[in-house]
């Protein structure tokens, strides 16, 4: 059961962002969402934790939106190491070798932090089959095998999109609808910090969390329930 204080702190969270969406600050919105589904998570409150997913999915949509219309049409592929001084502008960025998926996740932590709209993706080498690998790297690593784009060296702004969502079904994927709710919620945060940008992904993580909560008012296990919060906390270590 969440303590008094910390459903305290995420209900405070959630004020705030909702407020925030309200005032369409879609990058305060989304860094205060996603820490009340944080705290949530690690406390094992799947109610609050599935209140606080729609002002996340929301400003995530919107952030995605920032990036990939207006100017943003042209895919900009980047093969050169970029320090921490480097400054990506708004749009979608496609890092091919010798930049890595760990490349794609510090340049997209990066612009969350510095509030700019843009999207990332890496490829890696073609395999023997001829088609092209998309990572992402987080508490788990991601990977979808798609068809390469028709001029690989200027990929279309539809072939990233496409690539974005094939690599969000991939993450669905990797969740093993065998375990109990508690554990698909576990894995589904994993994959979620890997592939943010999927909406589907967040819906999905909505569902779990509703089942995961009737699975717990239907079979309360204390031992289970101190167990999957230890798991919680170590994947986050």
């Amino acid at each position: 059961m969440t303590s008094p204080a910390k459903a305290a702190r995420i209900d405070e969270l959630l004020q705030k962002g909702q407020a925030a969406l309200k005032a369409t600050k879609w990058f305060e919105c989304e860094r205060l969402a996603h820490r009340a589904v944080e705290l949530a998570h690690n406390a094992g409150d799947f109610a609050r934790m599935r209140r606080a997913i729609p002002a996340l999915q929301e400003s995530r949509r919107q952030r995605m939106l920032m990036a990939s219309s207006g100017r943003a049409t042209k895919v900009k592929v980047l093969v050169e190491p970029m320090g921490e001084d480097h400054n990506l502008a708004p749009g979608l960025y496609l890092l091919q070798p010798p930049l890595v998926g760990s490349d794609a996740r510090r340049a997209r932590l990066r612009t969350l932090q510095r509030e700019v709209p843009a999207l990332l993706l890496c490829r890696e080498p073609t395999t023997r089959l001829g088609l092209t690998p998309i990572v992402a790297i987080g508490l788990l690593t991601v990977r979808a095998r798609i068809d390469p784009p028709e001029k690989p060296a200027a990929p279309s702004k539809e072939w990233f999109l496409f690539a974005m969502e094939e690599l969000g079904k991939a993450a669905i994927g990797m969740i093993d609808t065998g375990m109990d709710a508690v554990r698909q919620v576990d894995t589904c945060i994993c994959l979620l910090d890997a592939v943010p940008d999927h909406e589907e992904l967040h819906a999905t993580l909505a569902a779990l969390c509703e089942q995961a909560e009737q699975e717990m008012r239907d079979h309360p296990d204390e031992n289970r329930t101190e167990e999957s919060s230890n798991s919680r906390q170590g994947s986050k270590g």
